[in-house]
């Protein structure tokens, strides 16, 4: 992930947590969700030049990428502490 990528994140992310703060992902449908970050979303699509449709593709596949980074990192925090399950799989929540 690239430092332009992560400042992206960044953005989307201080976005949410402003007007999403009252909202409990868990219970709230996904496209309310997303539809409270169009705003932000279309906002970083018109300055890159893409489509929102675009741009949505690439900010998923970078939450999907930075959700597998801090997996990696906590499974190596925890490394030393959990055993692996009898086939090797790492379970923790």
């Amino acid at each position: 992930m690239t430092s332009e990528d992560r400042k992206i994140l960044a953005r989307i992310n201080k976005y949410a947590e402003s007007v999403m703060a009252d909202i409990d992902p868990q219970k709230v449908q996904v496209s309310s969700q997303i539809d409270k970050l169009k705003p932000i979303l279309q906002e970083i699509a018109d300055e890159q030049g893409v489509s929102l449709e675009d741009f949505f593709i690439r900010y998923m596949d970078l939450q999907s990428e930075s959700a597998c980074l801090a997996d990696q990192k906590m499974r190596a925090s925890l490394e030393d502490v959990l055993d692996e399950g009898e086939d090797g799989t790492f379970l923790y929540r």
